[in-house]
């Protein structure tokens, strides 16, 4: 019974999803009950006027103006992430979205020239110790999936002018976007102004520094376009 509803649950999600015969039914008893807990968590929303539809916060999680945050269906906050939503627009999460645990969101630390927001698309799983900021805005596909330790920096210093300390040289911001149906391996590092197209593979420990087109894979520092994915395909089908 319970092997059921729970694959009829990820069924919403993944329709291909088929539970592996060897997960015994005390996994998913204690998989149900951990679930639960995080729903319960949820729940504290209701106090900041919001009404979360099957949020499941983790333990520790943090959230910090809760006000300008907006959440999509089935959307899991693992364990000690933290959430800043101080931007000028919010930090939204769609449907479905993962977000892994010690990973920090956060559009603004400083409250004199405040962000833009951060923007997730639905299905998307972000993997453990992610740093995301939304300076200057980023934007995250639907369907991508990521794994650990990405981090985004929508934001850089000017420091050209020797005479003044860097940190008070000020910012320059042009923001950051993922196209849908990525996959970003392990550590990848995009920085600034960088517009990334859909259908990309980043490799582990990329550090882009530039736009890239759809439908390629990339990787090195600074990173670069390895293959093209579509003329890879043509070159299966065809010989």
């Amino acid at each position: 019974m319970i092997r059921a509803i729970i694959s009829k649950i990820i069924h919403l999600k993944n329709p291909d999803f088929k539970l592996d015969p060897n997960v015994t039914s005390s996994v998913l008893l204690s998989l149900s009950w951990q679930k639960m807990l995080c729903l319960i968590r949820s729940l504290k929303l209701v106090f900041f006027g919001k009404m979360p539809s099957w949020l499941f916060i983790g333990r520790g999680v943090q959230l910090f103006n809760i006000a300008n945050m907006r959440f999509g269906k089935m959307v899991q906050l693992e364990d000690s992430v933290y959430l800043s939503a101080l931007g000028k627009s919010p930090l939204t999460l769609g449907n479905n979205v993962k977000i892994g645990a010690f990973s920090r969101l956060i559009i603004s630390t400083s409250f004199n020239d405040i962000g833009n927001s951060i923007k997730i698309g639905d299905n998307v799983g972000l993997g453990e110790f992610a740093y995301l900021g939304g300076a200057g805005g980023l934007e995250i596909g639907a369907n991508c999936i990521i794994g650990q330790y990405l981090s985004c920096h929508p934001e850089n210093h000017h420091f050209v002018d020797t005479t003044k300390l860097i940190r008070h040289q000020g910012v320059s911001r042009k923001g950051i976007k993922i196209g849908e149906n990525c996959w970003i391996g392990a550590k990848v590092t995009v920085l600034d102004g960088v517009e990334i197209g859909a259908n990309c593979v980043i490799a582990a420990g990329a550090v882009v520094t530039k736009s890239m087109p759809a439908n390629v894979v990339i990787g090195g520092v600074p990173a670069r376009v390895i293959k093209n994915i579509e003329k890879q395909e043509k070159e299966l089908v065809y010989g």
